[in-house]
């Protein structure tokens, strides 16, 4: 609901749900296992996120670092931005316990978020009594991924992020316009892996000796830039191949996507109208 601000998301948001659950899907992501459904389709996760919004502190929403960090990446001043953004990590507190979720599989960056999330649970057991669960962050092994520009996590907003329906020749292709060492300017300028974010590619998607390797002539600048970017270009093809096969089968199949998320939503309206009913009793609204 976040990403509605103007006529132009509106029209964005059909094909860009259908190809964010086909890569969920093509992930291992099993519809009879998981829920899957969108957020709109459920009603009730908008008044849980005005009644938390009630007890939520502005002080607690402008101190969150990526709120900053959005204000900065979308040129706005905190006088101009709009709610949507300040009171986003309410409605994502609302997604998260609507459904009593005591786990959450996120990034590094939203750690602040899920924190908050806490708080605000916290604050609304206290003041009505114990309702839901403290939510807990669960990280993968790799937590942050930095985008192409070497400076944000890896992010479609920002352009600067790699798509696993694109094309083997995509990619690399993608991968070729990545920052990497600004200081170092020449092939025989020794260089920094360790700010370099193809070396944090490298770590998550070659193996270790490959890894040693890549550190190793990088610093000795035996090894360009280019060439380590299309090392892991193809490392990171060979990864996704089977997943990108599964997709295409996923993507063939009419109207598979759609009956997930028709099913999903209905299991995920259940669970929320038996919470949001307890959230009315206890806070004498029923």
């Amino acid at each position: 609901m976040t990403t509605v601000e103007s006529s132009e998301d509106i029209k964005s948001i059909k094909p860009n749900i259908e190809d964010m659950v086909l890569d969920w899907l093509a992930a291992g992501v099993d519809p009879e296992k998981s829920i899957v459904f969108v957020q709109s389709h459920v009603p009730e996760v908008m008044s849980l996120h005005t009644l938390l919004s009630m007890v939520t502190p502005l002080g607690w929403l402008t101190r969150v670092p990526t709120f900053k960090d959005k204000v900065r990446q979308m040129h706005e001043t905190e006088e101009t931005v709009n709610y949507g953004l300040v009171g986003y990590p309410v409605l994502q507190t609302a997604d998260i316990i609507l459904y009593k979720a005591d786990t959450v599989p996120v990034g590094q960056d939203q750690i602040p978020h899920i924190e908050l999330s806490r708080e605000i649970v916290r604050r609304f057991n206290n003041l009505f009594g114990e309702t839901f669960p403290e939510p807990q962050a669960k990280l993968t092994e790799a937590p942050l991924i930095l985008g192409l520009d070497g400076q944000n996590k890896m992010s479609k907003t920002l352009d600067n992020h790699l798509d696993l329906a694109s094309t083997p020749e995509e990619t690399s292709k993608r991968l070729l316009t990545a920052f990497t060492d600004p200081q170092r300017l020449r092939r025989d300028d020794p260089g920094r892996p360790e700010i370099c974010n193809i070396y944090s590619l490298h770590k998550i998607f070659s193996g270790p000796e490959a890894v040693k390797t890549v550190y190793d002539e990088c610093t000795a600048a035996t090894r360009g830039c280019v060439d380590c970017k299309r090392h892991i270009a193809d490392n990171l093809n060979d990864y996704l191949r089977e997943l990108r096969e599964r997709r295409e089968d996923l993507k063939a199949k009419p109207g598979y996507v759609q009956e997930i998320l028709h099913e999903g939503g209905k299991k995920a309206r259940t669970i929320a109208i038996e919470t949001l009913a307890e959230v009315y009793y206890k806070m004498g609204l029923s």
